[in-house]
Parts: structure tokens; sequence; C-alpha cells
């Protein structure tokens, strides 16, 4: 397994652990003397990270491989499902509009699988990495601002909010830009 995969294998090994320490109830709010918000972040940050060095190490290295290419995507929902479902639980995101930016990512997938059935390649756009980034900032953002950081909740709102807007126009996007491809 070379580098690129192996940076995409730990970030599906870190959902499980972000989700635990987001739920978890740790006496005092500590892990370890450091609050479970920070450590939370540290754990999201650091899988998020993985997002981009996975893939800028798999084309400068020339280590592109269908098994990344399959995995990378199926990583990237892990992780924002993950996070984004224990923000519902915590109270900190709103549901239905984790249920919009979620039902987009079910919808984008299967049209995804469906077209590469076809044998049409949809590439992400640059909408697509923009609502990526908003979503990070947002779970971030969110995470840090339970309880004493509130400029922290203010800020994660509006990504949230943002991430939601360009989740629903990037899916509309791939659904026109497939049936552009299939005319």
């Amino acid at each position: 397994m070379n580098l690129p995969n192996a940076l995409t294998v730990g970030r599906i090994f870190l959902v499980p652990l972000l989700v635990v320490v987001l739920l978890t109830k740790f006496d005092g709010r500590l892990i370890l003397g450091v609050r479970k918000e920070l450590v939370g972040a540290a754990i999201f940050g650091l899988a998020a990270l993985t997002d981009v060095l996975d893939g800028y190490l798999a084309r400068r290295r020339q280590q592109i491989t269908t098994l990344g290419q399959l995995m990378d995507p199926l990583a990237d929902k892990l992780l924002i499902t993950g996070a984004f479902v224990s923000l519902v639980y915590m109270h900190l995101a709103p549901a239905w509009i984790v249920m919009v930016i979620l039902g987009r990512e079910l919808a984008v997938t299967v049209l995804r699988s469906y077209a590469h059935d076809k044998g049409i390649i949809i590439p992400a756009s640059p909408l697509g990495k923009f609502k990526m980034l908003s979503e990070v900032i947002a779970i971030l953002a969110l995470i840090l601002g339970q309880e004493t950081l509130q400029p922290f909740y203010v800020i994660g709102t509006i990504a949230l909010w943002i991430a939601m807007l360009t989740a629903t126009v990037s899916g509309i996007d791939y659904y026109r830009r497939f049936l552009r491809a299939t005319a």
C-alpha cells in the first residue's frame, strides 16, 4: 500500500475516534488534561489534512490508484457524516441542514457510481471543493464553539449555511453535467 492510500485508510480509522471523543462524557470535559473540544478539533483537523495530503502526494508521486480513487471519496463521506451526525446529537447543528448536506452527498455518490458504470467520468468541480472547505470550517468552528468560545459557534453556523447552499448548488451542477454528458 502506498503512502497516499495509507493516509486515506488512516482518515477512515480517525472517524470512530472522533465520534467517541465528541460524544463521550468525560469528567471535567478533559482528556489527559486537554479540553475535549480541542482534542476533537485536533482529530478532525488531522483527518481533514490527510484528505489534502493524500491527493497531493498521489499526484506528485504518480501513485494514483483505482483503490485510492474509490477509497478517498468514501473516507471523505465517512468523516463528514460522522462529524455532522455528532454535531446534531450535541445540538450544535440543525438536523435539517445536516440532512440536506448528507442527502446531497448520497445523491452525488449514487450519480457518480451510475455514471461510472456508463463510462462517464464526472470530475469534482471547484464548487464541490469549496463545499468541502466550508464543511471543514463549519465542523471545526462548531466543535470549538461549544459553550465558552462563542465566536467560533457564530463562524461555524455561518459556514454551515454556506456549506448547505454550496452543497445544493454543486449537487444540481453534478446532475446538470451528467445530463449534458448523456445527451
